[in-house]
């Protein structure tokens, strides 16, 4: 029993020692766990207690960065918008007063919208506030009256600087102030840019703002384009200015004065026609743009705006009076490619029934045509020195010759005044290119009549193969003779006289020629394609037409440059008030009815009229020859001649007379003026006059194409000076005939004279030909007096000169002056028939009396320096003008 009793107290004590030992194990991991949450609790209070710090900054940075992105975005609109307003608005159109200036968009460029003043942005730089005026509406104006002054200043002076100038016409109406309002503005006034309605004009000027968007309308815009922005886009060409009406106050609109208005309101933008307006209320519509100003600002549809200050009252003056000066002037012309066809479309024209150009723009911008064909056939230009006519018909060839080939317009060219203006046509040192359409230009012919005479005459003789033709075909007209003759070669051709006065100055037997010729010319031409421009800057060019009514009546075409006087009807006066770079152009014979008014674009400087004649010459026929140049004051070369560049020695066993080429003659081929030696009696030459270069030139000319034509050793060339201001170039030729040449002065050539003359009788003396150069032979008179045994040296040269061509012997002599000739030959009283040919330097025509040339007096002849008339009793009835080849070395 006390076993059992100790037993389970052992065994209490045990299961309590357990229990005790478990629930210190549970307490001690209570108090761990404890100790743990009370950790974690901390922890959980402290990251609690972290959390808003956390969220705080997360938020302040998410804030931030919102902020700096937001910032970033604004600062990129503030640039674009930035660059916007310098897109809409450039130059004059936006520019700070400080730096601005005038800066007018090109023709074809819009001129964008006007700033007023400036936006600011939170956190931006300033950007541009633009309303939109000219193409764009119409701006009303409410609010501080100071203020509405300084946007209605700024807005006018951008719009005239971002317009060429005399593109913007401004009209003020301002009863309140009887114009003070605008008076800055007042110098455009002298070049008609600005005008005042006074009190009561209102209706007026609605009436007439009407009027010009009904006449835009219907004869400008003629249902082709919206507006006038887009013609101007369409063509590169605005045709009308910009009208800005500023209504400043007033009474009450009436009735109509309100219907006029929204008229103008609803129209006027598309047709260039804008309106500022203060105190007139304006309807509300898309192009209306309303400006409230206050003295703090401004708000433009809402929009808060600071204005610009108004520009500096110098700065709107001068402005003002720069721009009336550049329009009094007259306008600038236009580009010269404006007449010209796209480079794809160049010589696709046919001429067969004429020929059709632009010469220029009309005051609504279409292009204003010429026409050539069987009405009008003929054009007459005129206008004073300085008023661009020879800018126009720069402007008409290159318009023609863009767009017919050469195988259908040819051009002949003269110009009687003083310049070189037409040479850059041919082909010249400073530019290989001609233009291809060109076959003859003559400049600086003011003293050679001849040549204008000599290009009629070759028309004349064009126009009598074209009717031959006309007539083989059975038929009348060029575009007839064209089209049963396809292979022929039958292109119009238009001739060019400036200054055509000089041809018909005087009452010589030239002046008398060309007036025919003219006249034939003009009455029959029309009909095969030959057309005349005539052209004068003086009144008497355009007077020594009236004498003769049947030809002026051809010139139905009339041309009138500012203040040009008679080419118009007499009571048609529209060229009195042209402004620079303008015409006339009348193609019904100059009466009112028939007037067009073009501007002409700049055709005649350098580089413009280059560009154009370079592309054609590249695209020219592989056959193609340059244009005949003749320039009355340069001197041709004998080595430069066709005719002298053709002379060849003969075969042997062909019998071939040899020709003397003495100088150029004054015609359309360049020919050569050629003296014929056969064995004919008179076959010799006399020169006549005092002017050693000139006389030299000439039997220079002379002995250098005989010998030309003789093999070595196949002439003789005996060369006798008797003036020592001729021996240089006598010398000269010595010295390059070599061997073929025989040296004569002063005591030998009464030898030569001797030998010569006995040797005409002697056996063999048809041989080889024997040519005497006898310079100033008159010098050596005394020597040649003398006898020497049974004649003198003077009866030798009279046999020479009488039996000698028919031996092959000739003499070509230089006498300073026809008396001392006659004396030479005998006399007063002496006969000249030995004397076959001669040239006449500076001898007058009546001192050649009937002796030396048919008919009684003399010979229309009135000499001028490098000139000569030559004349060959067997060829010629009239005596050719020549131009003695200039020295060969």
């Amino acid at each position: 029993m006390a076993d059992r009793r100790g037993q389970l107290v052992t065994r209490v004590r045990e299961l309590l020692a357990e229990a005790l030992g478990a629930s210190r194990a549970r307490s001690a991991a209570a108090q761990v766990a404890l100790a743990a949450a009370r950790e974690r609790s901390v922890r959980v209070r402290r990251a609690a207690a972290g959390v808003p710090e956390r969220v705080g900054a997360e938020r302040d940075h998410r804030l931030a960065e919102i902020d700096s992105r937001h910032a970033s975005r604004l600062a990129v609109l503030g640039r674009r918008a930035a660059e916007a307003a310098v897109r809409e608005a450039p130059g004059a159109a936006s520019a700070d007063w400080p730096a601005w200036r005038t800066t007018p968009a090109d023709r074809a460029e819009p001129p964008g919208a006007t700033r007023i003043g400036t936006v600011r942005l939170a956190g931006t730089e300033p950007v541009p506030a633009l309303v939109a005026l000219l193409d764009g509406g119409h701006v009303a104006l409410d609010g501080d009256a100071e203020g509405c002054a300084a946007v209605v200043s700024a807005l006018l002076l951008r719009s005239l600087g971002r317009a060429a100038p005399g593109n913007v016409r401004l009209v003020g109406y301002d009863p309140d102030r009887l114009g003070g309002g605008l008076a800055g503005f007042a110098p455009l006034g002298t070049a008609g840019l600005l005008t005042f309605v006074g009190p009561g004009g209102l209706g007026r000027l609605l009436d007439d703002l009407v009027e010009q968007i009904r006449r835009i309308n219907e004869t400008v815009l003629a249902g082709e384009h919206a507006s006038l922005r887009e013609l101007a886009a369409a063509t590169g060409r605005r045709p009308e200015p910009w009208r800005v009406a500023v209504l400043l106050g007033g009474d009450e609109l009436s009735r109509h004065e309100r219907g006029q208005l929204d008229r103008v309101v609803r129209a006027g933008a598309a047709c260039g026609v804008h309106l500022i307006v203060r105190g007139v209320p304006l309807p509300e519509d898309p192009t209306v743009t309303r400006v409230v100003v206050a003295a703090d600002g401004a708000h433009v549809g809402g929009l808060p705006v600071r204005l610009d200050p108004p520009p500096p009252a110098t700065l709107v003056t001068e402005t003002c009076r720069d721009i009336a000066s550049v329009v009094s002037a007259g306008p600038a012309p236009t580009p010269f490619t404006d007449l010209l066809p796209p480079a794809d479309q160049m010589w696709r024209e046919d001429s067969a029934t004429g020929l059709t150009a632009p010469i220029g723009e009309g005051p609504q911008g279409r292009p204003v045509l010429l026409t050539l064909g069987d009405y009008p056939p003929h054009a007459l230009i005129g206008g004073p020195s300085g008023t661009g006519k020879t800018n126009l018909i720069f402007a008409w060839i290159g318009a023609l010759a863009a767009r017919y080939s050469p195988a259908e317009l040819e051009f002949y060219l003269l110009d009687f005044k003083e310049g070189v203006s037409f040479a850059r046509f041919a082909q010249g040192r400073r530019d290989p290119s001609w233009l291809p359409h060109m076959r003859l230009v003559g400049i600086n012919v003011n003293t050679d009549r001849e040549f204008g005479l000599a290009l009629l005459r070759f028309l004349a003789e064009e126009l009598r193969r074209r009717a031959d033709a006309a007539k083989k075909h059975e038929v009348t007209k060029l575009a007839e003779l064209r089209a049963v003759d396809p292979g022929g070669h039958w292109p119009r051709i238009v001739a060019v006289v400036d200054e055509f006065q000089m041809l018909l100055a005087g009452r010589d037997a030239v002046a008398r020629e060309a007036a025919d010729l003219l006249e034939d010319l003009a009455r029959r031409g029309r009909s095969q394609g030959i057309h005349l421009v005539l052209a004068s800057q003086d009144v008497r060019g355009i007077e020594a037409l009236w004498g003769r009514p049947a030809l002026v009546a051809q010139f139905t075409l009339r041309i009138a440059l500012p203040k040009a006087l008679r080419i118009l009807a007499e009571r048609n006066d529209a060229a009195q008030s042209l402004p620079r770079h303008h015409a006339v152009v009348n193609a019904e014979s100059g009466l009112t009815e028939g007037n067009q008014v073009a501007r002409i674009p700049s055709a005649s400087d350098w580089e413009t009229w280059s560009g154009l004649q370079h592309r054609l010459w590249r695209m020219r026929p592989a056959e193609a020859a340059p244009a005949r140049l003749f320039d009355g004051e340069a001197i041709p070369r004998l080595t430069e001649a066709p005719d002298f560049r053709a002379l060849r020695a003969p075969e042997l066993g062909t019998p071939r007379s040899p020709v003397a080429l003495l100088g150029e003659i004054i015609d359309v081929q360049a020919r050569s003026a050629v003296l014929r030696l056969p064995r004919a009696p008179g076959r010799n030459l006399a020169v006549l006059g005092t002017r050693v270069d000139e006389a030299c030139a000439v039997l220079d000319a002379a002995a250098r194409s005989l010998a030309r034509q003789h093999r070595p050793g196949g002439a003789r060339f005996s060369i006798a000076c008797l003036d020592p201001d001729a021996d240089p170039a006598a010398r000269a030729l010595y010295a390059d005939l070599a061997d073929d040449a025989a040296w004569y002065d002063e005591e030998t050539v009464a030898e030569l004279m001797a030998e010569t003359a006995t040797g005409l009788g002697a056996p063999g003396a048809t041989g080889a030909p024997h040519y005497l150069l006898l310079f100033a032979v008159d010098a050596a008179s005394g020597t040649l007096g003398a006898r020497v045994g049974q004649a003198s040296g003077l009866e030798h040269l009279r046999r020479i000169l009488h039996d000698g061509p028919e031996r092959r012997t000739h003499v070509l002599a230089w006498w300073r002056g026809v008396a001392r000739m006659r004396a030479d030959l005998g006399g007063t009283g002496a006969r000249t028939d030995q004397i076959g040919a001669w040239v006449a330097l500076d001898t007058h025509g009546g001192e050649l009396g009937s002796s030396l040339y048919p008919g009684s007096g003399g010979p229309d002849w009135y000499p001028r320096p490098w000139r000569g008339l030559f004349f060959d009793r067997a060829v010629h009835r009239t005596g050719q003008t020549i131009i003695p080849y200039g020295p060969s070395r």
